[in-house]
């Protein structure tokens, strides 16, 4: 469907006589009420709602009078009445919980981390495999990463030396088996530490 100069007339008549973008495409045919509006915007008739306005006041029927009383009449255009805001309210719509657990500091890239666990709570044999590992690793990216490869981090996120270990996971864990036995030791070994 092209947009011929008639086509564009009837348009633009029956868009100033306040018929809708539907009723406009009904009437084209073989044009949607989109590409109406389309046309519309890009014609840059005028926005209908100061028009619809102004002939709100001439639909009013004058009011009716007797015959006598032949006052004039002389309507002034109303005004647009502001409608009422509502009122905003400032208290939170839920009351904070206080017994909540703190949640854990977010700490910003290039700032040193919070003390990690030290090398007492790891058993001294899976700290020596983890260093013996860690000299084989394959050092991978993130984007390296795959379902077979170790995921345990290694250094610093904020720095370039951060790396991931790679090596070949053991099998339903995401990490090596030296990294394995840092990441999941036994409860009753975590139990004994804390005594």
């Amino acid at each position: 469907m092209s947009w011929t100069d008639d086509r564009v007339e009837t348009l633009k008549k029956m868009w100033g006589e306040g018929q809708s973008a539907s009723q406009i495409a009904k009437e084209l045919g073989g044009v949607t009420r989109n590409a109406v509006i389309g046309k519309v915007h890009r014609l840059g008739l005028s926005n209908r709602t100061t028009a619809g306005a102004a002939a709100k006041p001439e639909a009013k029927a004058k009011p009716a009078s007797k015959p006598e009383a032949k006052a004039e009449v002389v309507e002034e255009p109303e005004q647009a009445a502001e409608p009422e805001k509502p009122e905003l309210k400032t208290e939170p719509a839920i009351a904070p919980q206080t017994n909540l657990p703190a949640r854990k500091q977010i700490i910003p890239a290039g700032q040193p981390l919070p003390p990690q666990p030290s090398a007492n709570e790891i058993s001294p044999e899976a700290l020596a495999k983890v260093n013996e590992i860690e000299k084989k690793a394959k050092k991978l990216g993130l984007m390296e990463l795959t379902e077979r490869t170790c995921k345990w981090p290694v250094g610093d996120p904020a720095t370039e030396d951060f790396w991931f270990c790679g090596l070949p996971v053991q099998q339903g864990k995401p990490y090596c088996e030296a990294h394995v036995g840092v990441a999941f030791q036994p409860m009753s070994a975590r139990r004994d530490r804390r005594r």
